[in-house]
C-alpha cells in the first residue's frame, strides 16, 4: 500500500476500535501528525489484567480490504486531512474523520443548503422549487438532505434545472432513506454528490439525522429554511448554522413559530419575503465567502 493508503487504512481500523470517540480519534491524529502511529500507540493498549495481542498488520489489513471493496462499489472515501476532503468542514465541532460519498466529488465554495419539514405544505414545496431552481440556474450548488418533503422538493428543482445538488444524508451510503428516494439518490450520485457520516450499512437512528444536519450546516456556505416545526431538524440545522457563523435566511413562512421570530433578532440571521429577497441576501453571503480552501491547520499531511 501507498503511504495515502496505509494512512487511510489506520484511519479506518482506529475508528473501528470499541469504547473510542471519533472526535477523539481525529484529534488524536491531528495532534500526532499520523494515523497509523496512533494505531500503533492504541493497538497495545488495554484496561484488562492480560496484554492485548492484537498487532498493527491485521488490523491495517481489514481496513485495506474493506476500502478496496468500497472503491469498487464506487463509493469514493476520504478523509479530513485529505486535501479533496470538503474543508469548509474541518471548521465545524462535529467534523467527521471519515466521508463516505458517491458522484462527483468538487470543490463547493458557492453551496446553499435548503431545507424544511417533512411534512410540508403545498405553498412550501412550492417555494421550495421555486428556490432551488433559481439558486440552481445561477451556479449555485443546492444541498440538502433527501427527505421527504422539502428536502425532496429543493433536489428534484436543481435537477430538473440542470444544476448542481448535494445529498447529506442520515444512514449509511448503502442505504436509501426514505425508501420511496432511491430512485433520486441515485439520480444524485450521477450528477451530483451524496455524502454520509456513517459506516456503509449503517441504518438510520434517532441521533444519525440531527448529526446530518450538524455537516449539512458545516457543508454549505449558508442554510435557507423554507418550512420547520418546533422539533424539526430544519430547526436544529438553523441553531447549528449560527453556532458554525453560517448565516441562516427564514422564509416569511416561517415568522408563524416563535422560535423563527426569535431567531430572526440573532446576527447572520435575514428573512426573505420573497424569493427576490431570498437571492438578495444569497447573493451578499456568498459574495464573502472565499473561493478557495487549503490544507492549513494540518501541515503534517500537506505531503501525503
Amino acid at each position: 500500500m501507498d503511504q495515502v493508503t496505509v494512512e487511510r487504512a489506520a484511519l479506518v481500523a482506529l475508528l473501528r476500535q470499541p469504547g473510542l470517540s471519533w472526535s477523539d480519534i481525529a484529534h488524536d491524529v491531528q495532534e500526532v501528525g499520523s494515523a497509523i502511529a496512533v494505531l500503533e500507540r492504541v493497538a497495545g493498549q488495554t484496561d484488562t489484567l492480560f496484554a492485548d495481542t492484537r498487532s498493527v498488520e491485521p488490523l491495517l489489513a481489514a481496513a485495506a480490504v474493506d476500502l478496496a471493496d468500497w472503491q469498487a462499489e464506487g463509493i469514493t472515501v476520504r478523509a479530513f486531512y485529505d486535501d479533496d476532503y470538503p474543508a469548509q468542514l474541518r471548521d465545524i465541532r462535529e467534523m467527521p474523520p471519515l466521508l463516505f460519498m458517491r458522484g462527483d466529488l468538487a470543490p463547493e465554495p458557492r453551496a446553499i443548503a435548503v431545507v424544511g419539514s417533512r411534512d410540508a405544505s403545498d405553498r412550501g414545496i412550492e417555494i421550495a422549487r421555486s428556490v432551488a431552481t433559481s439558486l440552481a440556474r445561477r451556479g449555485v450548488t443546492v444541498v440538502s438532505g433527501l427527505a421527504k418533503g422539502i428536502d425532496t422538493a429543493a433536489h428534484l428543482a436543481a435537477l430538473d434545472a440542470e444544476g448542481r445538488t448535494v445529498a447529506v444524508i442520515g444512514t449509511g451510503i448503502r442505504r436509501c432513506y426514505p425508501a420511496t428516494n432511491r430512485e433520486l439518490q441515485e439520480r444524485i450520485a450521477e450528477t451530483g454528490l451524496v455524502v454520509s457520516q456513517f459506516w456503509p450499512d449503517a441504518a438510520p437512528t434517532k441521533q444519525s439525522f440531527p448529526m446530518r444536519n450538524a455537516v449539512m450546516s458545516g457543508y454549505a456556505a449558508a442554510t435557507v429554511v423554507v418550512e420547520a416545526g418546533d422539533r424539526s431538524g430544519a430547526r436544529i440545522q438553523a441553531r447549528l448554522a449560527l453556532q458554525h457563523g453560517r448565516p441562516v435566511v427564514l422564509t416569511t413562512q416561517m415568522m408563524r413559530h416563535e422560535w423563527a421570530r426569535s431567531f430572526a433578532e440573532r446576527p447572520g440571521v435575514h428573512v426573505a419575503r420573497s424569493t427576490v429577497e431570498l437571492l438578495e441576501a444569497v447573493d451578499g453571503i456568498l459574495q464573502r465567502v472565499p473561493t478557495t480552501v487549503d490544507l492549513e491547520g494540518f501541515p503534517e499531511f500537506a505531503s501525503l
